[in-house]
């Protein structure tokens, strides 16, 4: 009896407990532990003023894990990737500050060597859509006529309205050689049309130029401003002045910008004092950039021409050009690309791109979200593609002057005026139908300009 007692006594305290009673204790355990862990890495971590919106979105996260219908399509690393996407959009600083998945980087790390694979479309994402920024040079996607700030709506017949760009880019690339078919929406016209690309492996040449027939002006173009674009201009503006051309017309039209360093450069190439750029930080601190001494071209005559597709790096050139009243801007008003971008590499490889810095005109404007808008207005036909150096190498002056890019010839104008080239001016009052309007607006820029020189 007493054995039993003792039995009954010490055994719950000395048996092991039976594996139903087992797993709750773990479970208990585990969910303290959890808490804790939680509670550590809220407080480690995260913002004291930010909590509640982390567990909001965790809350959010959990829900959509448990309870979405399409099991296949709730993926982890597709949650991660749009929930990181959406806080940085949320900056609202459109077409620049982003979210890089490691693909994503590969990819820009191609383009940056010099060497793409694609149809050559330089994309963003805005509202929710894929808008082409600029189509790159010499590819398919220039050659088929794609323009700034057109609407991709579907890929091979498939709507990629609100998928993340990575997935939209993969979309578009594959094997060299295969073709891929855009859905294209042209926010000005609303008209659709399907445009079929062939992949191809595209060489990035950054800076082109070519004398302009019939005339003693060069049409230098600059598509974007990776590595080597100030050494590449440095080249060209050699072979400029062993020809003795009067004039230049800087074509920075779809150039979505590049390094801050090339920038600098390139604008130096044309001052020979001053800033090219002001940087602004986080706490208002302003810091000049000096132009770079030894330009080679500081004296001779230029326009710049601008569209909605000349972003980042081309605005600071433009900017500090028109500044310095060292040229004219013709076209459209700029994208509003105004920040200094700063890497900030995450832990699975992916990466933010974010503005911590804005740039400034000299004079102290800001154009970033508004773009710079040119002196001269001059909008180019929904179905005209710009004129390129490549392209102006097999024309004769007689196919320039009837040439429907009335930005350039409107440029071509402004410089041969300046320079006195009568045969050019005769030539281009002929062939370019230039509005009332503009030529007011030139009337009032030339004696704005007189104004601020005097």
């Amino acid at each position: 009896m007493d054995g039993q007692n003792n039995d009954k006594f010490f055994g719950p305290v000395s048996r092991l407990p039976r594996p139903a009673f087992l797993f709750a204790l773990c479970l208990v355990f585990g969910m303290g532990t959890g808490v804790i862990f939680d509670r550590w890495m809220l407080e480690a971590f995260v913002p004291s003023d930010a909590v509640s919106d982390f567990r909001l979105m965790a809350q959010a996260w959990n829900i959509i894990e448990r309870n979405y219908v399409d099991r296949p399509a709730v993926q982890p690393t597709a949650l991660t990737d749009g929930a990181i996407s959406g806080m940085v959009d949320a900056l609202g600083d459109t077409g620049h500050s982003t979210f890089l998945t490691p693909q994503m980087i590969k990819q820009l790390g191609v383009m940056e060597s010099g060497r793409l694979k694609g149809v050559g479309l330089e994309i963003q994402m805005k509202n929710r859509q894929v808008v082409i920024v600029a189509p790159i040079d010499n590819s398919p996607a220039q050659r088929a006529g794609l323009r700034s700030g057109e609407i991709i709506i579907s890929v091979d017949g498939r709507d990629v309205a609100g998928l993340p760009l990575d997935q939209v880019v993969g979309q578009i690339t594959g094997p060299i050689g295969t073709s891929v078919t855009l859905g294209i929406l042209d926010p000005k016209t609303h008209k659709l049309r399907n445009v079929t690309l062939d992949r191809a492996t595209i060489q990035i040449q950054n800076v082109t130029w070519q004398r302009l027939p019939g005339t003693e002006i060069a049409d230098v173009r600059i598509a974007g401003f990776d590595d080597g674009t100030a050494k590449d201009l440095q080249r060209a503006l050699g072979e400029i002045q062993e020809q003795n051309i009067r004039g230049l017309i800087l074509d920075l039209r779809d150039n979505p910008g590049g390094e801050l360093d090339e920038a600098v450069a390139v604008a130096s190439q044309f001052l020979t004092n001053g800033d090219v750029l002001l940087v602004k930080d986080a706490k208002g601190k302003v810091t000049p950039v000096p132009v770079k001494t030894g330009g080679l071209a500081p004296n001779l005559p230029m326009v710049v021409l601008i569209n909605g597709g000349t972003a980042s790096a081309a605005e600071i050139v433009a900017g500090a050009l028109n500044d310095a009243h060292r040229a004219i801007l013709v076209g459209d008003t700029t994208f509003g690309t105004g920040t200094v971008l700063r890497e900030f590499p995450l832990v699975n490889g992916s990466a933010l791109m974010l503005a911590v810095q804005e740039w400034l005109t000299p004079s102290g404007h800001s154009f970033w979200h508004k773009g710079i808008k040119p002196e001269l207005e001059v909008a180019l036909g929904t179905d005209v593609n710009p004129l390129v150096p490549s392209l102006e190498r097999g024309m004769t002056a007689a196919q320039l002057q009837s040439s429907d890019d009335q930005q350039l010839l409107r440029a071509l104008k402004w410089v041969a005026e300046k320079i006195g080239d009568e045969k050019t001016i005769e030539s281009s009052i002929g062939a370019a139908t230039i509005t009332a309007g503009i030529e007011r607006s030139t009337a009032k820029s030339i004696m704005h300009r007189k104004e601020v020189e005097q």
